[in-house]
């Protein structure tokens, strides 16, 4: 069988089944970590959130942001998010690429959760300055991510000329996707993000990385 390469279908063929992922045993200590930073992270903040998928973590976010628009580019996501029953007067969802989103209101702060990763190296400097064209000056940006662990995370399969890593994915269907999955060091990230953001702050656990920083 051939290895496709369209990373928004095959989130959307794996939608149903995504959330799985926060099950397994090994990342049970650091979810509650993850979930108590971010609502820390995004208190009191009007949040745009990007690539929110199922609305696992748009539920952590509503609980202490005084408002969140959660965008994804797939429907079959936004209507897993939207059937979770979110506070209506604290939450609302709508279909934008991540790299075209329009910022239609004043936002505070952006949360991109595990959606880094899945931007390829050239075009990240791309995504920070739009990001600063709809947020403005001073807005919070908060990120989070995986870690790679060896003999639990799924395999780089191959890394392109830009260093960029990818992973071959396999569906309940038995399709194979090529999905870009880059892993960046705290110093990596820093020096990618220092040119965007000010006052940056990265806390690593075992699975999961953490940042926050003001656009400049």
């Amino acid at each position: 069988m051939s290895v496709k390469t369209n990373m928004a279908e095959y989130y959307a063929k794996r939608a149903v089944n995504y959330e799985n992922v926060y099950a397994r045993p090994e990342r049970q200590a650091d979810l509650p970590v993850v979930r108590d930073w971010l609502c820390k992270a995004v208190a009191g903040q009007r949040v745009l959130e990007i690539a929110c998928g199922t609305g696992y973590w748009t539920a952590a976010v509503v609980e202490t942001a005084e408002h969140v628009v959660a965008t994804d580019i797939n429907p079959e996501v936004i209507a897993i998010a939207k059937a979770k029953n979110l506070p209506a007067d604290k939450v609302s969802f709508a279909l934008a690429d991540a790299f075209t989103v329009e910022a239609d209101q004043p936002f505070t702060a952006c949360f991109a959760g595990f959606w880094w990763s899945h931007v390829l190296r050239e075009q990240q400097d791309g995504f920070m300055e739009r990001l600063r064209e709809q947020l403005g000056k001073d807005a919070l940006v908060v990120m989070m991510d995986n870690v790679y662990v060896e003999g639990i995370s799924t395999s780089i399969a191959r890394t392109d000329l830009q260093g960029n890593t990818f992973q071959i994915r396999r569906l309940e269907t038995g399709e194979r996707y090529e999905v870009l999955k880059n892993f960046p060091s705290d110093s990596g990230l820093r020096k990618r993000l220092s040119p965007h953001l000010k006052d940056i702050r990265i806390q690593r656990i075992a699975h999961y990385w953490m940042l926050t920083g003001r656009l400049k």
